[in-house]
């Protein structure tokens, strides 16, 4: 989806480390890319994400916590941390 909704077109979703992060020296996305994720999350899954707080950061630090708070939120939980 990351892939998708970024128009990556130089990367596989294979090539992403699921541990890694996704800003700054990980896959060097921008706030702008985290809109875009944002966007993406609502229209594929409903998920609404609100303000810039420590905890809209820390599920958007890796694929793999982004994948942890979409699981989280599909089976009607909450903040998965």
């Amino acid at each position: 989806m990351i892939v998708e909704a970024l128009a990556l077109e130089d990367r596989a979703p294979d090539e992403i480390a699921p541990d890694a992060p996704l800003f700054g020296a990980g896959l060097g996305l921008d706030s702008i890319d985290a809109l875009e994720i944002g966007l993406a999350l609502h229209r594929r899954f409903g998920i609404v994400l609100s303000g810039e707080g420590e905890e809209v950061r820390r599920h958007f630090a890796s694929v793999r916590s982004l994948a942890r708070f979409v699981a989280a939120r599909a089976t009607g939980g909450s903040d998965p941390s």
